[in-house]
């Protein structure tokens, strides 16, 4: 069992970014949407480079997907702090991950027994 202390540093964040995670969670696996969707879903429209601050603060990445999280221009903005093509082949892994799944419910691909 993993035991998280909210004390802890790491996990101290503000209220709004907080607000930030919560709305990054309903972003639904293999879409994304922009750091300006997220700025009006945590109630701070014009709060776009503070969604970026909170994501980079992210405490759980694996968990709470802040690479579903784009620019409005469409390209990929940084994942936790970087831009190394994470982002881009999490997104590919999980549209991937996608269609297996579409492809299982069509009966294309045979589920093991």
């Amino acid at each position: 069992m993993i035991k998280v202390s909210i004390e802890d540093k790491k996990y101290q964040l503000t209220r709004f970014q907080w607000k930030v995670l919560s709305a990054v969670m309903s972003i639904p696996l293999g879409e994304t949407r922009s750091y300006q969707w997220v700025a009006r879903k945590a109630g701070s429209p014009k709060a776009v480079r503070s969604v970026g601050t909170a994501l980079r603060k992210n405490p759980f990445p694996l968990i709470i997907p802040c690479h579903r999280v784009i620019r409005s221009d469409g390209r990929p903005g940084q994942y936790c702090g970087r831009n190394d093509g994470r982002k881009e082949r999490l997104l590919s892994l999980e549209r991937e991950v996608l269609k297996t799944i579409k492809a299982q419910k069509r009966g294309i691909i045979q589920q093991d027994s």
